[in-house]
């Protein structure tokens, strides 16, 4: 069992209940997803001042609310043999590569060829401070390829979650883009929120319920009508690097959704590189891997880079 207190600021008064706790799990990296914290409030395991309360209860300042969450098992989740690039592993976590085309974990009317059903069978143990999503503690879009640290204890999973809401973790991507960027590095700094009119999709947005969102890049090669950029956020918003990436002109190769569809034969965006503390050593740990096959051919196909 787990057990949470969460005191609301004047920032969310007036928000749903829901929408408040979903904001607050996501920011803490445990990505309790809203129809499970709506089953949980109506299950009464979100209370204020002991009394039980309904999703669309409207936050007040200062009001704190406990919460628990009992152990139980991811519904529809079982383990499945599924081949994965384990690049590093201790009794405490593992460090992943995720492919291109698999989902971290499978959602409604999602296939159950996850990474975390690969996990589940793949190892012993894992952590279950979200029972939907054993030891997963970040994610990466289904067709994002690249580096997934993983934990097998709650204490680590917290932990883990802890550096990643306080931004010490550090991560780094690779992406072929559209055009020839103009500089050889900048910063992004735009607020990102739903999309005005494409529910499912994410924008640059700057009304009240967007947020604040930042995003390091480096321009490594210019290749004709394409680039190799580096990139780094400094936040973790939704499609953040495809949506700030597409803002300035340079959508993602193969992003259907805020770029153009059939320009490369995947989203041509890569987690390259994750750095960390470890939760039990302390030591520092960093892990690379390599550029995508995908990525090497396309390269490879322009001969005369672009100065």
């Amino acid at each position: 069992m787990q057990e949470y207190t969460v005191k609301a600021d004047l920032e969310e008064t007036g928000r749903r209940l829901d929408v408040f706790l979903s904001r607050y799990f996501k920011d803490i990296r445990l990505g309790y997803s809203r129809n499970f914290i709506q089953r949980l409030i109506r299950e009464g395991g979100v209370t204020l001042g002991g009394v039980s309360l309904k999703p669309h209860h409207k936050v007040k300042s200062g009001e704190e609310f406990c919460i628990t969450v009992n152990e139980r098992k991811a519904r529809d989740l079982e383990p499945r043999e599924i081949a994965l690039d384990v690049v590093y592993e201790d009794d405490e976590l593992a460090v992943v590569n995720k492919p291109c085309g698999m989902v971290v974990h499978p959602g409604a009317g999602r296939e159950q060829d996850s990474l975390a059903s690969g996990l589940l069978c793949r190892f012993k143990k894992l952590s279950d401070v979200n029972p939907e999503r054993p030891g997963i503690v970040h994610r990466l879009d289904k067709d994002t390829s690249g580096l997934l640290v993983v934990a097998k204890t709650n204490p680590v999973h917290l932990e883990l979650a802890r550096q990643f809401a306080e931004h010490s973790i550090k991560r780094k991507y690779l992406a072929l883009v559209e055009g020839k960027m103009e500089f050889d590095e900048n910063i992004i700094e735009a607020p990102i929120g739903r999309h005005p009119t494409q529910r499912k999709s994410m924008a640059v947005n700057f009304s009240a319920g967007a947020r604040y969102a930042k995003t390091y890049y480096r321009t490594l090669e210019r290749l004709g009508g394409f680039s190799l950029v580096e990139l780094e956020p400094f936040t973790g918003r939704t499609h953040q690097l495809r949506v700030h990436l597409a803002y300035i002109g340079h959508p993602v190769l193969g992003d259907a959704k805020y770029g153009k569809r059939g320009n490369f034969r995947r989203l041509a965006l890569h987690a390259v590189y994750l750095g960390f503390t470890h939760p039990v050593s302390g030591r520092s740990l960093e892990f690379r891997c390599d550029m995508p096959a995908e990525f090497k051919e396309h390269l490879h196909k322009t001969k005369t880079p672009v100065l």
